[in-house]
């Protein structure tokens, strides 16, 4: 078995500390390998992996045991629960640890990817290329099997060069863009919206035609404002909810 390894974190000074931290270790513990150990490391360690406090570590753990992914017992340390739910609905702040966090989680099957015309509906993101590269992935339930959302990607032919899509099985497109491929994020716009249930959603997805279902639209740009990814991802609607937190300053 092997070690628990936190990934690493780039802090902004915008957002709360102990929300970036949760996130990140979120989506450390949901993209984990399954012979990794349940152990974390002590609240010490974690801390000084993150360059944070103590007692900022302990109320990003706080908010990870309220979810119901780790329990901690006193003297014994804290641990990842091996069955924890991975459709809680997600807090996001804005952080794209937060992204990848609300990505992370379920078993992943490439269903293929491949050079493809660029689709008229997204064409304005990517003026000037006649062609992307497209990933197309189903998300199951890590327990039951049941699929939970398919994902299409649709990413600028120079990156998709260094991507390799066993990564893909294992890591959501954000984490692999920015951690693999280096490629320097500055933001995601994200949309969620409400859709019924086309033939193909429907037969990956397993509901009925015309049923309700989630569909989110991330749109990643990097450092130079140009467009990285546009991922289109389909949930289903009985599986997930988004709940958004604005802060006070």
């Amino acid at each position: 078995m092997t070690a628990f390894a936190p990934d690493s974190l780039v802090l902004n000074r915008k957002l709360p500390l102990w929300y970036q931290v949760s996130q990140s270790l979120r989506a450390s513990i949901l993209g984990r390998t399954s012979d990794a150990s349940l152990r974390l490391p002590t609240e010490e360690r974690l801390a000084a992996h993150y360059g944070v406090s103590v007692l900022t570590m302990r109320q990003a753990l706080k908010e990870l045991e309220e979810e119901g992914l780790i329990s901690r017992h006193r003297r014994r340390g804290t641990f990842i629960e091996p069955g924890a739910r991975r459709s809680a609905p997600r807090r996001l702040l804005g952080s794209i640890d937060a992204i990848v966090a609300q990505q992370s989680g379920e078993r992943t099957t490439v269903l293929g990817h491949g050079p493809e015309p660029v689709p008229g509906e997204l064409a304005e993101h990517f003026p000037g290329l006649t062609e992307v590269a497209t990933y197309r992935r189903l998300r199951s339930d890590g327990e039951s099997d049941e699929p939970t959302n398919w994902a299409e990607n649709a990413v600028r032919p120079e990156f998709a060069a260094a991507i390799d899509p066993a990564d893909l099985e294992r890591w959501p497109m954000t984490k692999v863009l920015r951690d693999v491929v280096g490629v320097r994020i500055s933001r995601i716009t994200d949309t969620v919206e409400a859709r019924l249930a086309d033939p193909a959603t429907a037969d990956l997805l397993r509901v009925p035609l015309l049923s309700p279902i989630l569909h989110y639209t991330g749109v990643t740009y990097d450092e130079d404002n140009r467009v990285v990814d546009v991922a289109r991802i389909r949930y289903r609607g009985d599986r997930f909810s988004f709940t958004v937190t604005v802060e006070a300053r």
